[in-house]
């Protein structure tokens, strides 16, 4: 039986990911990082919510007892709800690497990262640069298994309405190739719901015994995975 820790549990990916753990045989506990109350059900009192205003005080509460086997984050943000890139950054790569050390720190062995396809410390685009330094960040802190799950556009609903003209209009793309042609959206961009259930079974693979190392999940696996009946 499996502690997990979560980071990024009120965002799209996020609350899935909460719900499929939640509900997974294989996980006694969750701890389950959050700035306001959780709306998942939990018949099962799996869950502990670690609840606080200030992000930055996150790192020092991560829970150590019993250690937990396995961090998943889909902590993230947009540029438009933080207010601009900096403070985007700040969450996205500060606040996602101080957990993930933490999680270290804690004896945590296995890692799954919400990332995002084509991350690249190389890029010229800021968003898959930033993203790209956080997987070089994270390897470097030698997990016994980390996973970064790539995603294209993530489409569905957001719990956060802030969001730009451009994302809207993809957001309404991707629903509308979905509804005709879900194989063509796939290629692209991948329901949360979907990135979500192929985080949890990369995750569960990992700690029952996968060969150690890095596993980079890209959008293909990951429709694979979020799709599949078992």
């Amino acid at each position: 039986m499996t502690t997990a820790v979560l980071a990024g549990s009120t965002g799209q990916v996020g609350s899935s990911i909460l719900t499929l753990l939640l509900a997974h045989p294989n996980f006694t506990s969750i701890h389950a990082y959050t700035r306001k109350p959780l709306s998942n059900p939990d018949p099962s009192s799996k869950l502990t919510p670690i609840t606080s205003t200030d992000p930055s005080s996150w790192p020092s509460l991560f829970p150590r007892t019993p250690t937990p086997k396995i961090m998943f984050s889909g902590l993230a943000t947009t540029r438009d709800a933080a207010g601009g890139f900096d403070n985007q950054r700040k969450i996205d790569y500060d606040l996602n690497l101080d957990l993930a050390k933490a999680a270290k720190d804690a004896g945590v062995e296995t890692y799954v990262l919400i990332s995002a396809a084509g991350a690249s410390a190389k890029s010229p685009f800021a968003y898959v640069k930033m993203k790209g330094e956080l997987e070089d960040s994270i390897k470097a802190l030698g997990f016994k298994h980390t996973v970064f799950v790539k995603p294209g556009f993530i489409a569905g609903e957001r719990s956060n309405r802030k969001v730009g003209v451009a994302e809207m209009g993809l957001r309404w793309l991707a629903q509308g190739m979905g509804a005709v042609a879900p194989g063509l959206k796939n290629v692209w961009a991948q329901d949360g719901e979907t990135i979500a259930r192929a985080a949890v079974k990369a995750g569960v693979e990992c700690v029952e015994g996968r060969e150690e190392g890095v596993w980079e999940v890209g959008q293909g696996e990951i429709v694979r995975l979020g799709l599949e009946k078992k």
